[in-house]
């Protein structure tokens, strides 16, 4: 009874089901293949007649079968989805660097609501408020609960200059916040540098693009011409949602000489990888400070990882998001493409942080800095008469830091002052034990 059914099922929809009469053909010559389950076939055929002829309204076949396979995508895990044809163009466009819409990194919880991993640097979410932990439980007025991932997403897109109200929740806060924001294109600058203070580099990655792994290196290039005698470097990776595998391991491959970056595992023979460093570094012996926070995953995960495990950097902040897993996008046709779990990656040391993070060497929580107000006390300085000191520091090298410093948004930046703090007690150390 159920093969004339599954014929005219196959024959009616050739896209979809074509890859299925070629796995049964395949399985019939090759006997370790497991057969499809015919009872679950025959289930899924007699639902799909069902809504065709007694639902309410009338929808197309076409569109029963796209939202099949949305679903056999969502029960997946929070990052596979299906990619229709404006999504995959989007998907595609982020990977350069630039797209329209919050700019909001998310992912889907078991509750059905839409977690906020980060807002990327310098776009409208993180300029309205949004902060890395919200959760979203209405755009629009209309609940999340119930959507795929990627319809959230599509929700959230739109031109730029229109408006979307995001509801919220946020502990401690009872009530829902809400944040008006108006959606704009979003240019991703991966690379942002500066001068902490003469001697000492700050290194801002905010997503790994395709050319992250160039500016890296060219940030770095620009430090050692500015100050040959570099003395110690932070790498800021807080609040970055990741990106492409290759970019993370092209930074990590700068700063070692030698070694395993990071390996993948999966049920696939290509899905088994190691990435190991292969060119010459571009910097080994400068001190390393790295900043991660819940709002570090996947590529942000490995790079931190690396150099931890391979003890070539103090990781300094929060645990961060614990996204360990490899998501393939695998085109399906006519622009379309799913986007799969396909492996789980691991530190050198063989460290999953899937669902767990990476535990920062030093835990620090992000604060402002803030001065005190009060009476300054006297000091030499205010005596009548007092030497006059002669200034250390270049005024123009002083000029550049400030400058720099004001540029990025971390003079009072906590984490980051207590990473230079780390960075200038090596220095001081190794001055120490070379006497």
């Amino acid at each position: 009874m159920i093969l004339p059914s599954l014929r005219r099922f196959f024959r009616a929809y050739g896209c979809l089901v074509t890859g299925l009469l070629l796995v049964v053909d395949a399985s019939a010559q090759a006997p370790e293949q497991p057969d499809l389950p015919v009872d679950e076939l025959r289930r899924f055929v007699t639902v799909f007649d069902h809504i065709r002829q007694s639902y309410v309204d009338d929808i197309d076949d076409a569109t029963l079968l796209h939202d099949a396979v949305r679903g056999m995508m969502l029960q997946l895990d929070p990052h596979s989805s299906y990619l229709d044809e404006q999504a995959f163009a989007e998907i595609q466009t982020r990977i350069r660097g630039r797209f329209a819409g919050l700019g909001l990194e998310v992912t889907l919880r078991d509750d059905g609501l839409i977690n906020v991993v980060t807002p990327l640097d310098d776009t409208p979410a993180q300029q309205a408020g949004v902060k890395s932990g919200d959760v979203i439980i209405m755009l629009d007025k209309q609940s999340v609960r119930g959507l795929s991932l990627t319809e959230v997403v599509e929700l959230m897109r739109g031109e730029s200059g229109t408006d979307i109200t995001l509801a919220v929740r946020r502990p401690p806060f009872d009530q829902p916040l809400e944040f008006v924001i108006t959606r704009a294109m979003i240019d991703v600058q991966s690379v942002r540098s500066a001068w902490l203070e003469p001697g000492y580099g700050y290194i801002r990655i905010a997503e790994f693009q395709e050319k992250t792994g160039r500016d890296f290196n060219e940030a770095v290039q620009r430090f050692v011409a500015k100050e040959a005698s570099l003395k110690g470097l932070v790498l800021d990776l807080r609040n970055n949602p990741g990106g492409i595998l290759q970019s993370a391991v092209h930074v990590v491959d700068s700063l070692i000489e030698q070694g395993v970056v990071v390996y993948t595992e999966g049920r696939l023979a290509e899905a088994n990888a190691i990435f190991s460093a292969s060119v010459e570094p571009t910097l080994t012996d400068v001190p390393l400070v790295v900043l991660i926070n819940e709002g570090s995953a996947s590529a942000a995960e490995i790079v931190a990882g690396a150099l931890q495990d391979h003890r070539r950097a103090v990781v300094l902040g929060r645990p961060s998001f614990g996204k360990g897993s490899v998501q393939t996008i695998l085109p399906i046709g006519n622009d379309e493409a799913i986007k799969l779990t396909t492996a789980r990656y691991y530190t050198p040391s063989g460290h999953s942080i899937q669902a767990q993070g990476i535990v920062p060497d030093v835990l620090v929580d992000h604060h402002r800095l803030v001065a005190l107000s009060g009476d300054d006390p006297m000091t030499e300085a205010d005596l009548r008469g007092h030497l006059v000191r002669e200034p250390v520091l270049p005024l123009d090298a002083q000029r550049d830091s400030k400058n720099s410093d004001e540029l990025l948004g971390i003079t009072h930046d906590y984490p980051v002052q207590q990473a230079l703090n780390i960075l200038k007690g090596f220095y001081i150390l190794n001055g120490m034990l070379a006497t």
